[in-house]
């Protein structure tokens, strides 16, 4: 049995193993803006009184709180819960949140949404299977699960969207102005590839395309990061790439593609 999983069960206590619990306000505002915009998540949103579960909030629920905010303001019902698997983490409700003791078993909870940030960075890579499958086994049959990772204070974000039958994208996001290169968030990436980011492995290969087309990209640099990385993503797209090139205008340098692009 996979090690973050053995032991524990229904009734027997949270499943997985405590963390640094390290935390920041507005940290993970790069993950929350895109989960308002990704349709995979609205639709999971699209219920009634959907139930939102942070796994791992840390050693304060302010990042809980603040995807609360932003979440509501597609689904303004949603019923937001954070768990710790820390006893001594877990706090009083407040900001129409609540908060309880829980990890991979996600407490008994069926929520549609699951965000689980910097959780399986402390884990080992082959035990990243085992934990997603859990959680995927724990949400409600049209819920999507949000795993991934970020540096201190949130510059630099990436993250896996799951549903029930397995992983479907992976997305990097940086704040532009903080980064040179796209695969500057190479030490950021999910703990499902992070070791994977050598010669002959998809996510290397893919991190080495996005930076060539950065370069040839740069005669629009004049124009701001933001405008020289759409352009870089329709040189991605035009050579293959399946990755999306948002319509609207963001406020980070956002990579999506479909799981199948990267998947070790």
């Amino acid at each position: 049995m996979n090690a973050a999983l053995a032991g524990r069960g229904p009734g027997r206590g949270p499943v997985g193993r405590v963390t640094r619990g390290t935390t920041n306000i507005n940290r993970l505002r790069r993950v929350d803006r895109w989960m308002t915009h990704e349709p995979a998540v609205k639709t999971a949103l699209d219920a009634a009184r959907p139930l939102v579960v942070d796994l791992g909030y840390g050693a304060r629920p302010d990042t809980t709180v603040e995807m609360a905010g932003r979440l509501r303001r597609v689904a303004p019902d949603l019923e937001m819960v954070g768990l710790e698997i820390d006893p001594a983490r877990v706090v009083e409700p407040r900001d129409g949140v609540r908060f309880a003791l829980g990890g991979f078993e996600l407490a008994g909870l069926r929520p549609r949404v699951v965000r689980a940030f910097n959780v399986l960075r402390q884990y080992d890579e082959a035990e990243v299977a085992g934990c997603w499958a859990q959680l995927r086994a724990g949400i409600d049959p049209d819920g999507v699960i949000v795993e991934g990772t970020c540096d201190e204070i949130g510059r630099r974000c990436t993250w896996v969207l799951l549903d029930a039958n397995g992983p479907v994208s992976l997305t990097l996001s940086w704040a532009p102005a903080h980064s040179e290169r796209p695969s500057d968030v190479a030490p950021r990436l999910p703990k499902a590839l992070i070791h994977r980011n050598v010669a002959g492995e998809r996510i290397h290969d893919l991190l080495q395309l996005a930076d060539q087309c950065w370069d040839t990209a740069a005669p629009l640099a004049p124009y701001g990061p933001r405008v020289r990385w759409r352009h870089a993503l329709e040189l991605l797209r035009d050579r293959g790439v399946a990755c999306v090139v948002p319509r609207r205008r963001l406020s980070d340098n956002v990579l999506t593609v479909p799981w199948d692009v990267v998947a070790p």
